[in-house]
């Protein structure tokens, strides 16, 4: 069974309605680094994860994305800043689970092209 495991996630697909909108969304709101773009695609980097905003190149893939959790420090902090930016929360951090001696917690949030994706953050207690 060699050679058959999944080593890392490579890339991420996000679809858009609005590249140049998206474009600004991840660069300037999130302040993700732009690696490059096309007129039909964006590339982001994430640490070791790329994401690809795109343009669907077919109707039938004009859906919204698969969630996104970004893994932060300071969930409020990071909360309150986005907040200030703009970026458009479904609610306020909260804690979704607690193991041992950390908590894990959760903020989801919009995209501009109408996808959720979550900031979430360990925290020691």
């Amino acid at each position: 069974m060699k050679g058959l495991f999944i080593l890392k996630v490579g890339q991420v697909g996000i679809p858009a309605k609005d590249l140049e909108r998206a474009i600004v969304f991840y660069r300037d709101l999130l302040e993700l680094p732009l690696l490059f773009n096309t007129e039909t695609m964006a590339f982001f980097s994430s640490n070791n994860v790329r994401l690809l905003i795109s343009l669907p190149e077919k109707k039938k893939f004009a859906h919204a994305s698969s969630v996104i959790y970004f893994q932060i420090e300071n969930i409020q902090e990071t909360y309150k800043a986005f907040l200030n930016k703009g970026v458009t929360f479904i609610n306020e951090p909260y804690c979704v689970a607690k193991m041992g001696q950390s908590e894990t917690w959760m903020a989801f949030f919009k995209d501009t092209e109408d996808n959720t994706h979550a900031l979430m953050s360990e925290i020691q207690i």
